[in-house]
This record gives structure tokens, sequence and C-alpha cells, in this order.
């Protein structure tokens, strides 16, 4: 699959509000076309090709700025919310748990129930995360390449060497939070054998933003597989879960999710 074609694939399974966040893939492919067009061998071409260039290089650095916004705005929120998951785990037990203030069985289920739907949807937007930065990181190393090949400049390696230094870049963090969140659900939420036994023999499909997360991660392991090869432009291992584990963290309970 072309990357245009996996990039609008991509957009296309993120959330609504994530969807002008992505590289301007499509802009920037359309600049250096015109750029490669405009070889400066006359006054007016070379105009032309100062035009296109000072549009490249401004829209390629508007697009790194946008990136860095978006994700430190995400991330700060992220680690907000993770902070508060075992203050709102440690308030239900406390209140309708066994030794609770009001203890009941049935209000305890219920209330673990919606805070287990809200960790799994928490863990399946930190992915996402993780899988904007995958994204967005190959498509800038894309066009940079379509730049240099089409253009005979030499733009592609300090453009990277930049972008291995920015924010949206390092996803170390968010990483931990993921990890941190998997054993929340599995020290919380321990599957049943009964349930366990159930995901084995017949696995449930994904909806929503599971149903995302899942297409994100196989993007993410696809695309760190392309090549055999390493080099400055190479993504680093990927390590997040395997599928199985993603999914387990949403059908492995005792506790149904509404």
């Amino acid at each position: 699959m072309k990357f245009g074609k996996r990039l609008k694939q991509q957009t296309e399974q993120s959330l609504p509000e994530w969807r002008d966040k992505f590289l301007s893939y499509k802009e920037l492919k359309k600049l250096v076309k015109l750029i490669s067009s405009a070889a400066p061998s006359t006054l007016n071409k070379s105009l032309d090709y100062g035009k296109a260039e000072a549009e490249f290089m401004y829209l390629l650095n508007n697009e790194i700025d946008k990136f860095n916004a978006f994700f430190m705005e995400q991330e700060e929120d992220f680690v907000i919310r993770h902070k508060e998951l075992p203050q709102r785990i440690k308030k239900v037990m406390e209140t309708f748990g066994p030794n609770g203030t009001q203890p009941s069985e049935v209000e305890f289920k219920e209330q673990m129930a919606k805070l287990r739907k809200v960790i799994v949807n928490f863990h399946g937007e930190m992915v996402l995360l993780m899988n904007y930065s995958n994204i967005n990181y190959t498509g800038l190393a894309k066009i940079l390449k379509k730049y240099d090949k089409r253009t005979g400049g030499v733009l592609r390696l300090p453009v990277i060497q930049k972008v291995l230094q920015q924010p949206f870049f390092t996803t170390d963090l968010i990483s931990k939070l993921v990890k941190e969140c998997e054993t929340t659900i599995e020290s919380v939420f321990p599957p049943s054998e009964a349930t366990a036994k159930r995901f084995r023999e017949a696995p449930v499909p994904g909806e929503g933003i599971f149903k995302n997360t899942v297409a994100a991660l196989l993007t993410m392991q696809e695309m760190r597989r392309g090549s055999s090869t390493t080099s400055h432009f190479s993504l680093p291992p990927l390590t997040l879960p395997d599928i199985d584990v993603i999914s387990s963290l949403q059908v492995l309970s005792p506790i149904p999710i509404p």
C-alpha cells in the first residue's frame, strides 16, 4: 500500500478530533512536484522555484510545530488522567467494596465495569498517540526522500536529525504509561478462567477505540518491519505488546464492559 493511502486510512481510523493534526502529505507532495518541475534555468522559472521552495520549507516547519503542539498537549492530558486512575479505583473500593462505607456487590460490579471501560479506552488513546508519532515521522521521512530524489537536494538527513530531537518523536513517557496502564488492568481486573477460555476459543471483534487501537498497532508493527536494513531514518524497535495482549485487555475480564 502506498504511503498516501496508508496515511488516509490511519487518519480515518483515528479519533475525529485528531484528524486535522496529521501530516499534510498531499500538499507537501504537490510542492515537491512543483519544485522539481521549476528548475531555475530561466528568470521566471527561478522565481517559481524560489517561491515553491519557500512554501515547501514553510509548510514543513509548520507541520513539525503542529505535531509537537498536539503531541505535548495530549501527553500532558494523559499524565494527569493516569495519576487520577488509582484514586478513582480506590474510591470505588472504599465506597462499594466488601469493607466500604456503602458495601454493595451489585453497585461495586457496575462501577468497576464502568471504570474498566474508561481504563481500556484510555490505554487505546495512548496507543493511538504512539501511532500518531510513528505515522507522521514516517511521512516526513518519505516526503524528504522524494524531495532529495527529485530536486537533487540534501534536505533529508539534516531535517530528520532535527526531527529525532522533537517532542512528538519522543514517546518514552507514553510507552511507560501504556505499560503501567496494562499492569493496572491485569492487577485490578484479573481474568477469570472461564473468560480466558472464551477468549482463546472465540475472540470477539473489536469496536470503537479498541478496533482503532488494534489497527494502529498492526500499522506500527508492519511499518517497522518493512525493511531489513537500518539507517538514520529507521524507526526504533516496537516495544508495545502483541495484538493478543492488546485484545486481552478488551476481552479478559470477569466484569463485562457495558
